[in-house]
């Protein structure tokens, strides 16, 4: 299969994984507001549908999937069936990601290992899934959400968490440094304190100390959407490799 050179968002077939709330609904909303088509994914799937629904209400191109990052055949199932409906695939957005924190010496396995699964696994899965389609079609583009967390030294009951980060960044620079034949674009993005409900997965005790640091100097899952939209509206031969995004007052 071959597209057609493209440059902007309209009229491009985007799969967004943790689309159900957050960053990743926000990226959905803003990429079909663009004109985009958008596949929404996650393990909730009322709460991706809804956020779907929403889109086709307003006139968008969005459908929804119940889907587990964590197993490669529910990501392969869900690009599958994204270019059976639509013909192609032309990004994915690695979003979804959980935040069990706590300090090392709790050891917590459980949460390490969601988060190893979830955050690291995930995005491995995302591109495993994806770059064959790209391949065939001569272009394609991976973002990754990743975290500012991920870029800068470790603070307290962060430890586990930006080293899968910290993972994720050093796997799409390689991915990058593979990709010089102008087929594929990577996009990272290193987002500092957004306003979402990542603390939903963290333990009680560090919940609410989230919410509040969130609440004074977060910034907007929608500012975080733009940077994405901004990266995929480039033309084929323009890739913005790495991003930060973080609230003017966070140091």
């Amino acid at each position: 299969m071959s597209t057609p050179p493209t440059e902007g968002v309209a009229g491009k077939v985007v799969v967004v994984t943790g689309a159900g709330s957050g960053i990743g609904a926000a990226t959905a909303r803003l990429l079909s507001r663009r004109g985009a088509t958008v596949v929404l994914a996650g393990r909730r799937a009322e709460a991706v549908e809804a956020v779907a629904a929403s889109l086709r209400d307003d006139g968008g191109r969005a459908t929804s999937g119940r889907v587990d990052v964590t197993r490669l055949a529910d990501v392969q199932h869900l690009v599958a069936q994204t270019v059976e409906q639509h013909g192609r695939l032309d990004a994915i957005v690695n979003n979804a990601g959980v935040a069990p924190i706590g300090p090392v010496q709790d050891l917590d396995t459980e949460g390490w290992a969601a988060m190893v699964q979830v955050n690291l696994v995930g995005v491995l899965n995302g591109v495993a899934a994806a770059l064959p389609v790209f391949r065939d079609q001569g272009r394609g583009h991976v973002v990754t959400i990743a975290s500012l967390a991920g870029t800068i030294g470790v603070t307290p009951t962060l430890a586990v968490y930006s080293a899968t980060k910290n993972a994720v960044r050093t796997f799409m620079e390689g991915l990058r440094a593979e990709s010089t034949d102008g087929v594929l674009r990577t996009t990272t993005i290193s987002p500092g304190f957004v306003r979402t409900d990542l603390a939903d997965s963290m333990p009680e005790e560090l919940r609410e100390q989230t919410r509040v640091s969130m609440s004074r100097m977060g910034i907007s899952a929608e500012a975080v959407a733009r940077t994405v939209a901004f990266a995929i509206e480039q033309p084929d031969d323009v890739e913005i490799s790495s991003l930060v995004v973080a609230p003017t007052v966070q140091g």
